[in-house]
């Protein structure tokens, strides 16, 4: 107890405005962190990480700092180096994607951005697909190239047509499975092989090969991914490795329209 009254008598000495200032800039950077991380597998990793480290900082300053245990105090110290380690190798995924954000930009193309004329091609294959219950994965690509991906599938290199996209997944053809990417208003590859997120990094949800390649390839790159369920001939969008389900031709429509 003695050790937090003392903690508390040194805050004191600081100004109350740099003590708040301070407080407020590490809740928005732990509230931005968790707002980004938000449905991932990487949300349960901080949550982990966080708590580790809170429970060693208390017990490093309640305990041996105050016992004298020189020993645990050095050993803490390496074992920040070794989260540190471990943290850049199970949030790379996620620092990925941050470093993404950071380099899009934004300020300078979100006012020339138009909206592509391929989305209305790919709405009307989609909601044919989805009533005929035809499973389909469609990858918008962004600014982020895509060509390590492109090039394990067949390339095509035509203008998108809802007619090319109900071939290309009309089940029996030769380009049905797996996805097919498109570059603005060219579908440039079929039978694309996309990275499977892994089993379970989806809160609550039992998800399909199809559902875990659209979130594999968002969570790695900024770009936007339409699927259709074979089994139930719904419809999702996966962005930022973030899956929306069971989207309707006028939500579709909308969020195309403000991403692509």
């Amino acid at each position: 107890m003695q050790t937090l009254v003392d903690y508390l008598s040194r805050v004191a000495k600081y100004d109350w405005w740099v003590v708040g200032v301070e407080l407020l800039l590490i809740g928005l950077i732990v509230y931005w962190v968790v707002d980004f991380l938000e449905g991932t597998r990487g949300e349960r990793l901080f949550r982990g990480v966080i708590l580790i480290l809170v429970a060693g900082v208390l017990v490093l300053t309640f305990v041996a700092e105050r016992l004298e245990f020189l020993r645990l105090q050095y050993l803490y110290k390496g074992f920040l180096i070794a989260v540190l380690i471990i943290a850049v190798a199970a949030f790379q995924p996620e620092i990925r994607r941050v470093l993404i954000r950071i380099g899009q930009p934004r300020f300078w193309s979100g006012s020339s951005r138009r909206p592509s004329q391929a989305n209305e091609q790919v709405i009307l294959a989609v909601m044919e697909l989805s009533a005929g219950r035809t499973g389909a994965i469609i990858v918008f690509e962004r600014r982020v190239a895509l060509g390590e991906f492109i090039e394990t599938g067949i390339r095509v290199d035509a203008i998108v047509t809802a007619e090319l996209l109900r071939t290309i997944f009309y089940p029996g053809t030769a380009l049905h499975d797996m996805a097919v990417i498109i570059r603005g208003d060219r579908l440039i590859a079929g039978k694309v092989q996309l990275p499977l997120a892994e089993a379970g990094s989806m809160d609550g949800m039992e998800l399909g090969s199809r559902h875990r390649a659209a979130i594999g390839i968002t969570t790695g790159s900024d770009a936007v991914c339409v699927v259709v369920s074979e089994e139930s001939g719904k419809i999702s969008v996966a962005q930022d490795g973030r899956l929306r389900r069971n989207m309707d031709e006028s939500s579709l429509r909308t969020y195309l329209a403000g991403v692509v």
